[in-house]
């Protein structure tokens, strides 16, 4: 019998992907199933960014990379950061990865011993718990609300950190909560983050150009932490690059040779191709991403409204991303042909079986009151499913 190792057995699996391979399952079995259980945009990858590739294929860029990426990509990654975030990197302190998810890993790996505490907002993103998880260090997470916009304060960050925290791991844009946390509110962690000399911040930003609420924030810019603040990033999501598979960071110089020789041994160089065509996109302005941006703020109204009609559902307006994170507590308790829901993984799971849509459960991003709804599909699809759930909600009492 293969005895698999402790760690492995220790790890949950991602809830986000066992939902999209359930709804598989149950289309293949012929079954209308609508998934709004992942976070991928449903457009395509622009056209100059696939010409872009195409010509990085044709100019034999096909050979192994440099670990941290190449040099022009890691310039073109410094000048979007300071274009975009004003946030002055030098190439030396960029490093490609193969995904946001991988360059969190890195630093997490590259920064937290065992037994190391990391302090984690929650709701928080399903892999942060379990990438703490593998490199043996303690999770702690510190709650957000529905009240609070799911947003933690400076004092709550404060009481949390003891002589053992290490680092601090959070998102805004929020997924799974859409939460963006504005420039005071960041000013107010930066201020907390600078009295703990010994403490570092990771601050996700991959839907940093999915933003409804004005100009994006990011932690690097106060200068009191900029020296022991990680920045993540990458191309999935405004640029619809999902498959390409690159995420980058800006680091203080340590952490980046640090994350560089960690993946030196994993996975080395991210893809000749995809670092190409990504060159193009970082090179790109933003605005042309306005199409992108209007047709989410289109869908966000559209599900918005549609949940504030459901009787028993809490629900807030996210800033950002393309999720809702809605409390429905309320329907706990209740049952339907003998179906009795005692928690949010009872709600997916009917709502799968009863409304054939897909969702995630709260419990997998630390809030067992909620559910995760991606509005990441078109505004027909959205509707369909809207009915579908509302429908299915009334017949619980």
């Amino acid at each position: 019998m293969i005895q698999l190792s402790d760690r492995l057995l220790a790890m949950e699996e991602s809830a986000t992907i066992a939902m999209s391979r359930k709804s598989r399952e149950l289309k293949a079995e012929g079954k209308d199933i609508i998934s709004l259980s992942l976070g991928e945009p449903d457009f395509h990858t622009p056209d100059f960014i696939k010409q872009a590739a195409v010509e990085a294929m044709e100019q034999n860029y096909t050979m192994y990379t440099p670990v941290p990426g190449y040099d022009d990509l890691r310039e073109a990654i410094c000048e979007k950061f300071e274009r975009d975030n004003g946030i002055h990197y030098t190439k030396d302190q960029i490093v490609v990865s193969t995904g946001a998810k991988q360059s969190i890993a890195n630093v997490v790996m590259s920064l937290v011993n065992p037994g190391d505490e990391v302090i984690i907002p929650g709701p928080y993103w399903v892999s942060y718990i379990e990438i703490v998880k593998v490199a043996e260090g303690i999770p702690v997470i510190v709650n957000a609300d529905i009240s609070a916009d799911f947003k933690v304060t400076g004092k709550q960050l404060e009481d949390a950190i003891t002589a053992k925290t290490k680092l601090i791991i959070f998102s805004t844009p929020c997924n799974p909560t859409g939460s963006v946390y504005s420039k005071d509110e960041l000013q107010g962690l930066a201020e907390v983050i600078a009295r703990h000399k010994n403490v570092v911040a990771l601050c996700d930003e991959i839907y940093e150009h999915i933003n409804f609420v004005g100009k994006h924030e990011s932690l690097a810019q106060f200068p009191e932490v900029y020296d022991r603040v990680v920045t993540v990033n990458g191309v999935s999501k405004a640029w619809a690059m999902t498959g390409w598979r690159l995420g980058y960071i800006g680091a203080p110089k340590e952490i980046a040779a640090a994350c560089s020789k960690v993946q030196g041994q994993f996975t080395s160089g991210t893809s000749s191709i995809t670092q190409r065509a990504t060159i193009a996109a970082l090179k790109k302005d933003p605005a042309f991403l306005k199409d992108m941006l209007a047709a989410f703020k289109n869908r966000r109204k559209l599900v918005l409204e549609a949940l504030q009609n459901m009787e028993g559902v809490h629900v807030n307006e996210p800033g950002g991303a393309f999720y809702f994170f809605p409390d429905v507590s309320s329907f706990f308790g209740k049952s339907y042909n003998g179906t009795v829901i005692h928690n949010a993984n009872d709600l997916t799971l009917y709502l799968l079986e009863e409304a054939l849509v897909a969702l995630v459960t709260g419990d997998a991003f630390g809030d067992p009151k909620c559910i995760r709804i991606s509005y990441a599909t078109d505004e027909a699809t959205l509707t369909k499913a809207m009915d579908r759930i509302a429908a299915a909600l009334n017949k619980l009492n």
